[in-house]
């Protein structure tokens, strides 16, 4: 895909956050429609976050970390910017994980491509972070992910998980 490919707006609101554009390929982007099959990819990418949607609310670290390459490069919720798998669990899933419930990735709205061996993903997820009065609150975000094949898998070599930008932090 080229930059100009990537040039068009379409103008529609993202999550409902007003003033926020999707940016949409000539043709549109990958993702199923209620009408499509869906891909050999596509079935890889999702059994990937529904694999990682579950290590994250079992907290099951040592699951994980087989998605991702161990010269992983990320950002997170927590994590400003880390290099490596050891690096990552301990400043971002470590910090994270044992604070919030309910994380899903909403697939209905998954964007996706792929190049040669390369596969990327935008996806946005739900889940409800816990103050320290055990009382929760809404945490809606986004990822990004660059993934890697590994033979017949998919791997992460980069991933960035952000709050949704109209979220303000927790009173």
């Amino acid at each position: 895909m080229t930059a100009a490919g990537w040039a068009r707006y379409t103008g529609a609101a993202i999550g409902g956050i007003p003033g926020q554009k999707e940016m949409v390929p000539p043709g549109g982007l990958r993702g199923r429609g209620v009408a499509e099959p869906v891909s050999a990819t596509e079935q890889q990418v999702r059994a990937w976050l529904l694999a990682l949607q579950d290590c994250v609310r079992r907290q099951d670290y040592a699951a994980a970390r087989p998605l991702f390459a161990p010269t992983v490069v990320a950002f997170g919720t927590a994590a400003a910017l880390v290099a490596g798998l050891a690096a990552l669990e301990e400043a971002q899933w470590r910090r994270v994980w044992p604070t919030i419930t309910d994380f899903t990735f909403d697939l209905a709205r998954l964007r996706w491509s792929e190049s040669g061996d390369l596969v990327w993903a935008a996806v946005p997820w739900t889940s409800r972070g816990r103050r320290p009065d055990g009382t929760l609150f809404p945490r809606p975000g986004r990822a990004t992910l660059i993934f890697q094949r590994a033979g017949q898998r998919l791997q992460a070599i980069h991933s960035h998980f952000s709050l949704a930008p109209a979220l303000a932090p927790p009173p």
